[in-house]
């Protein structure tokens, strides 16, 4: 097996403790998508565009990072924004009030419980990738340019770039 094919293995290592982490209700509401070769190279083009266009900070930077990744896990909300629990954590009394609404990089108010179950999935996936050592790093930049190239559809989404190197690239940028 090339080192290669191990990243893409161990990426959807990381994309199986994602799915299966536990979610409020039980609910599948987080979906993902792998890039690699070719694909992760556009990806990476497409934030450092971005960045340029949006004169937003450090999409270059980040876009770099992608380009020289072995592969990249986004994570994202599918289906339903809402948890309908009607726990008011959004600030809406019942989770019928209120409806997405674009902005500049996400859509929201999206609600808090399903914002936790984004967040314990890319725990489990990080830690799925600690476990099988691979070098990772959580991006927040990634979700808009995912959203903005039409490479998922969802109201919020974080990328986990993933590369084994002797020395992890994603940290001292």
């Amino acid at each position: 097996m090339s080192i290669l094919q191990t990243v893409i293995t161990m990426t959807e290592m990381m994309a199986a403790a994602a799915i299966t982490a536990p979610k409020a209700r039980g609910d599948n509401v987080v979906s993902y998508l792998i890039l690699h070769g070719e694909k992760l190279r556009e990806f990476g083009l497409q934030m450092i565009q971005y960045g340029e266009e949006s004169k937003r900070k450090n999409y270059d930077r980040d876009g770099n990072n992608v380009l020289n990744a072995d592969a990249l896990l986004i994570l994202y909300l599918n289906g339903d924004h809402r948890g309908n629990l009607n726990c008011g954590a959004c600030g809406y009394d019942t989770c019928a009030e209120f409806e997405l609404r674009q902005g500049p990089e996400f859509d929201g108010p999206v609600c808090a419980i399903r914002s936790i179950d984004l967040g314990v999935a890319i725990g489990s996936a990080v830690k799925m990738a600690s476990t099988l050592n691979v070098d990772n790093r959580v991006m927040y930049r990634i979700g808009p340019v995912a959203r903005k190239y039409g490479w998922i559809d969802g109201p919020l989404a974080m990328g986990i770039p993933v590369s084994i190197t002797s020395k992890n690239i994603f940290f001292q940028r």
